[in-house]
């Protein structure tokens, strides 16, 4: 890993940045449900999450997942949405108290230290969240310890940057503007488990077994390119965060060219962005 790069910086900023981003991100559920909802429901079936599961949601932010999840464990099952920033988890309880869900629990934990090595979950999921923890291994070692033997873990992940325009042209953008070096081999960021064997070999490293990727087209459909970029610009953390040193008005330029640069997929139906996400799965 980049000696320069620091874990717990990285951290503290990306807290910071999901608290500010939290009531956005809510906001846009919605689009986020319409955009994830197939990725999310492969998750589901590959981690085995059915009538009565009980199951860990590690970086569940607002909760549309854990949502989903706890319709299909019914009453007899239990979600606990797990996330380290406690305003994005609000609003996931309200969700839930808003949906009539009583079976869905809420707690601030660090997914890098989830402290739940009871082997009490049946299945563990973690939806475009995983690739944002800066020791990947210790997450995934903690959601196996969480686990019964033989339970199922289940992580939406994207794949390479050249298949998710909607979000590499943008983090493209600011690394050049904000003088941004690439990120090492082993450092967290979007694309960190999307290169051919990566996400397999890190669950298998884990100690994880009958490991699977499921590769699921997810394009970003909204009305326009504009209407895209303040979806990003509302909501994205990993955004805010490579921009926060640059001054305003040069976060406002950095903005102006990506709007330009997202134009080229507007078309005669709205806008589509390219977007690929993968769904990796094992057995504890």
């Amino acid at each position: 890993m980049n000696a320069t790069f620091d874990a717990q910086h990285y951290k503290s900023t990306t807290r910071a940045q999901w608290q500010e981003a939290a009531t956005a991100w809510h906001r846009w559920g919605p689009a986020i449900e319409r955009w994830l909802g197939p990725a999310t429901e492969r998750m589901l079936d590959a981690a085995g999450v059915t009538a009565g599961s009980r199951v860990l949601d590690v970086a569940a932010g607002a909760g549309g997942q854990s949502l989903a999840a706890a319709r299909r464990v019914g009453p007899d099952g239990q979600v606990l949405a797990t996330d380290i920033a406690p305003a994005i988890l609000d609003y996931a309880a309200k969700a839930a108290v808003d949906a009539g869900l009583t079976n869905i629990n809420t707690r601030v934990l660090d997914g890098e230290h989830l402290d739940l090595a009871g082997g009490d979950f049946d299945a563990v999921i973690s939806r475009v969240g995983l690739i944002y923890f800066p020791d990947q291994p210790a997450a995934l070692n903690g959601m196996r310890e969480a686990l019964r033997p033989d339970g199922r873990i289940s992580c939406v992940v994207y794949s390479t940057a050249d298949r998710n325009g909607f979000f590499s042209i943008p983090v493209g953008i600011i690394r050049r503007r904000a003088q941004l070096p690439p990120p090492a081999p082993g450092q967290p960021g979007p694309f960190s488990l999307g290169s051919p064997g990566t996400a397999e070999r890190a669950l298998r490293a884990a100690g994880f077994r009958d490991v699977t990727v499921d590769v699921v087209p997810s394009p970003v459909l909204m009305r326009s390119a504009a209407e895209c970029v303040r979806f990003e610009r509302e909501s994205f953390g990993a955004l805010h965060q490579m921009l926060a040193a640059l001054p305003a008005a040069e976060q406002d330029a950095a903005w102006d060219e990506i709007a330009a640069a997202l134009g080229q997929f507007d078309g005669p139906d709205g806008f589509s962005g390219p977007c690929e996400m993968l769904v990796v799965s094992g057995t504890r």
